[in-house]
This record gives C-alpha cells, structure tokens and sequence, in this order.
C-alpha cells in the first residue's frame, strides 16, 4: 500500500485555489516510516498569487516562469492514502483524487487535547524540541513541510502505539476527525450530545454540512 505526505504552496484562499508549489514524500509503512522518494516541483498556477500566500511561502510570479503548469501534476500511480496536516485543504488542491487521507491535525488534536496549539510548527516543538527550531526555518516551503509532518507522524504512531499498517491508522484518523464538540453556530463549544435536538434537525437541513460534522450530528440525533 504506498503512502505519500503531501504538502502544497497555492495561490491563496480564493476560488480557485492552484498550486504553485507540490511536494510529497513516499513512506514505507508505519511502523519504521522509511523515507522511500521525495518528490518537489513549482508550478504556473495561471492565476494571480494573493498577497497573504506571498507573504506566507514568498513564492513570486517570477519564481514561476517557464514552470509547468498546475493542471500537469498526477499523484503516483497505486498512491492509496494521501497524509497530511489539515490534509483535506491538499487534497482539494490537487483536485480531490480517489484515496483514503489521514489527517495530523485531527489525530493531534484527538491525541493531545491540552496542547494550546496544533499548528504544525507547535506541535513540532511538542514532538521533537532537539530540532524543530532549525526545521522550521524552511517552513510553508512544500518539502520541508513535508519532513517535519513526518516527524508529527511518527510521534502520534509511538503514542498510539500498535498501529502496523495505514489502513488502521486511517480508521483512527477517521474517528478523529468526527467532532465531539460543535465549532460553528450559535450553540458554538457546547458539546453535541448536549445539542437541542430541534436545533440537530435544523443544522441538518442546511447545504454543505462537513460530511465528518454530519457524521456527529446523525449520531446525536435520536
């Protein structure tokens, strides 16, 4: 089963969000998280960059010329779980693919739920101290990113412990990801199971409910 962590650079966050940068990093399984092919490349998104990306990843127009354009990226054939942190924003941008995602951010924030931040560089200085400070200097740069989730990985694999294959971890990434609390709304930070059950059929009836944030709702719903 190949794994790829995933890391994109974009144009911002205004529709349509392009790529102006890719990297993935190919790993041999949980369990030793052996380094298999790196892979990173610029693109021409053909669209202008948001001065907010800039400032974030600081990759110009100029960088981009005579780059490939970001409709020529594929994934690698037989990829089968794509991880990263907050993964689901990556995997839009490379247009939605047909594999499984696991998702740093929820197994962090499941895993360590009294950390103050789950940023990735937070929680690099909560996994690895010894060497997050020199890491981070190459941070929202895609392939460095990419290196330091897989340090976040392999620290929430030691804590979970007994975790042999992707499939299990991405049941528990699954899992993770279903909220327990509500986020948005009136009854914002009030846990779902204490939820109006009114209020549960209403918020049901709305377009694009987060499919993880229905997941949760339907549980609660007598």
């Amino acid at each position: 089963m190949s794994a790829l962590i995933v890391d994109t650079e974009t144009t911002g966050l205004a529709d349509p969000v392009r790529p102006v940068e890719i990297a993935w990093l190919r790993l041999s399984g949980p369990v030793d998280l052996e380094p298999l092919e790196s892979f990173s490349q610029r693109y021409d998104p053909d669209k202008a960059i948001e001065y907010g990306a800039l400032a974030t990843h600081h990759i110009t127009a100029a960088d981009l010329v005579g780059k490939p354009l970001w409709d020529t990226f594929r994934l690698p054939k037989g990829t089968e779980y794509l991880i990263g942190h907050n993964v689901d924003f990556d995997w839009r941008v490379l247009g939605e693919p047909p594999v499984k995602r696991i998702c740093t951010l929820a197994l962090a924030r499941s895993l360590w739920p009294t950390l103050d931040s789950h940023t990735q560089g937070a929680l690099l200085y909560h996994c690895a101290p010894d060497v997050a400070k020199e890491a981070l200097r190459g941070a929202h740069a895609a392939d460095a990113d990419c290196w330091c989730c897989r340090r976040i990985l392999a620290a929430l694999i030691r804590d979970l412990g007994g975790i042999e294959s992707w499939e299990a971890l991405w049941k528990i990434s699954e899992a993770a990801r279903v909220p327990t609390v509500m986020a948005v709304g009136k009854h914002k930070g009030t846990p779902i199971a204490e939820l109006p059950r009114d209020y549960v059929a209403w918020f049901l009836r709305q377009p694009d409910v987060d499919p993880y944030l229905r997941k949760a709702l339907e549980g609660a719903r007598p």
